[in-house]
């Protein structure tokens, strides 16, 4: 008997956005509210980790932005700490631009 093989909610969110991806940008933006709000950066970094595997992958990303592809994997990760203008590169490559209120 086969097994059947279950999605992780994640695997289905990249699914999801790599077939509707201008719905990223306003995935991103709720994001960044809910970080304005609650603070709550590694949930915000894993937002945008989500959105780059969607976006192509860390390798694609990579190449588009000029980044080391690891060191964007680990600055996108839920234990970093990474520097401001990397999540901008992001953010910019993802159609994403952050503007006054």
């Amino acid at each position: 008997m086969n097994k059947r093989k279950f999605r992780s909610f994640d695997e289905a969110q990249i699914e999801y956005y790599k077939k509707h991806p201008k719905e990223i940008k306003s995935y991103l933006k709720i994001a960044f509210e809910e970080y304005q709000k609650d603070g709550d950066e590694k949930a915000f970094l894993s937002s945008l980790a989500m959105a780059a595997k969607a976006h192509g992958g860390f390798s694609k990303l990579a190449k588009e932005t000029g980044l080391n592809r690891e060191n964007l994997y680990r600055a996108l990760s839920e234990r970093s700490d990474p520097r401001f203008s990397t999540v901008m590169q992001v953010l910019g490559k993802l159609g994403i631009s952050l503007r006054p209120a």
